[in-house]
């Protein structure tokens, strides 16, 4: 996929105001309409002035595009860095869509699927009260596992007297309930937009997501982690104690058990109505043979074991 200058495209400077956007794209809709120009590839240069003059003459879309900076030029493979969107608040109104007939770029910006395409709440339509607005942010997995009152920054777009666009910080305590999940939102009542007419405001919607975590991994309220684990705490059979978000605890291994076995402690994922349960993977992990006495001891398991890692290797299970 390839990244799209909007602004090259529309051939305007990237601190043109409003009103120098809609004149560039009068005159490029002139000159490529379809139905009047003589241009080679007037449609495909249609579409493409449309798609840069929905996302430029958006205050929203533009300051979110403008997030990209100028780290890509035109042409220049693409894919969304991994934070896009995070904890940029927008209205619900500004939902997108795949069926536009515009790029993949655009759809992987600004698409159904994208960070964007999510509206928060229920005000879609017109209202005499402010507009809902929406936010994804991120929180470390401990945070959501216990709870408790977060301080966050939110990136908000404006229009300013003049036409150009600039995004104010915006600080906000917000308490997460214990256990929160990811996807999950949480209604912030009265932190919208304010009411034009003299009606409530609008509420402001965080959906949840996580920081990537070192040591575990979330499905729902499910937790995995990965313990590495001797090759005789495998054979023989031991007690270990093992990681989780509430504290270490103590684990059984059987003996006998195998790499990539999952055990399974009742309760100790996220909490809720209903907790759930922390999967740990066996991972056996060999010490290392740069020793004498460790060469040693494993020519002595080569002599004295009956053993084939391979024997059972093609034959069906």
């Amino acid at each position: 996929m390839d990244f799209k200058d909007y602004y090259q495209i529309m051939g305007v400077a990237r601190d043109a105001n409003a009103e120098d956007i809609k004149r560039a794209y009068r005159k490029l809709a002139r000159k490529f309409h379809p139905d009047v120009s003589k241009e080679a590839n007037a449609e495909d240069k249609f579409k493409e002035v449309q798609e840069a003059y929905e996302v430029l003459k958006d205050p929203q879309k533009r300051a979110a595009y403008d997030q990209l900076g100028t780290r890509y030029h035109a042409g220049q493979d693409f894919r969304p860095p991994p934070d896009w969107g995070r904890d940029f608040e927008f209205s619900t109104h500004f939902s997108g869509a795949e069926d536009t007939g515009f790029s993949d770029f655009f759809s992987s910006l600004f698409g159904a699927r994208s960070p964007f395409g999510r509206a928060g709440g229920p005000g879609m339509g017109p209202s005499p009260q402010g507009q809902d607005h929406s936010a994804r942010i991120q929180v470390s997995l401990e945070d959501a596992y216990r709870g408790g009152v977060q301080t966050i920054e939110l990136q908000s777009p404006e229009m300013t007297p003049n036409g150009t666009v600039m995004v104010k910080p915006r600080t906000l305590r917000v308490t997460l309930p214990a256990g929160v999940v990811e996807g999950q939102q949480i209604r912030l009542a009265g932190q919208g937009s304010p009411a034009m007419t003299g009606g409530k405001p609008g509420d402001l919607y965080l959906e949840i997501s996580f920081r990537p975590h070192p040591l575990f991994k979330v499905e729902g309220r499910d937790v995995t982690l990965t313990l590495p684990v001797a090759p005789w705490e495998a054979a023989l059979g031991a007690t270990v104690n093992v990681p989780t978000l509430g504290g270490p605890v103590e684990m059984r291994v059987p003996a006998g058990a195998k790499s990539s076995q999952r055990l399974r402690l009742k309760g100790r994922g996220m909490p809720g109505s209903t907790p759930g349960d922390q999967y740990v993977v066996l991972k056996i992990v060999l010490p290392p043979g740069d020793s004498p006495q460790a060469r040693a001891l494993y020519e002595q398991m080569k002599r004295d074991l009956n053993f084939d890692p391979r024997a059972d290797l093609g034959k069906s299970e």
